[in-house]
């Protein structure tokens, strides 16, 4: 179960979703506005990882890094890229712990995307 929800900053909600839910697979859980057309506040998960995604200003910068633990590393990338997501590069091992991959969002937000090596 994860304990903890990072919450990353978006600028642009359609391009953020488009990214995150048709891209990256994740269903929106909820939004949150305190008035029509003002920031939104979504709550969106896949496969047990849950995120926030925040147009407040205040609730955090642009540029975050989360590391997101997938069952299937190699799976994922390919199910990603075959909808347009570009990584910077193909999954590969890393000092023989994890397998990873990365993606940036249209925010600039990091996703490193990873299977554990020794579990």
């Amino acid at each position: 179960m994860q304990k903890v929800i990072p919450a990353l900053r978006i600028t642009d909600y359609e391009k953020s979703k488009a990214f995150y839910v048709d891209g990256l697979g994740f269903k929106i859980d909820g939004e949150h506005r305190f008035e029509p057309h003002f920031p939104v506040f979504m709550t969106i998960s896949r496969d047990g990882l849950s995120l926030y995604l925040s147009q407040h200003t205040g609730d955090c910068q642009v540029g975050g890094l989360v590391f997101l633990n997938v069952p299937d590393v190699d799976a994922f990338y390919a199910e990603i890229t075959g909808k347009g997501i570009k990584a910077e590069s193909p999954p590969e091992d890393f000092e023989g712990k994890m397998r990873d991959f990365r993606v940036v969002d249209p925010d600039g937000n990091k996703l490193d995307i990873f299977t554990s090596l020794n579990s």
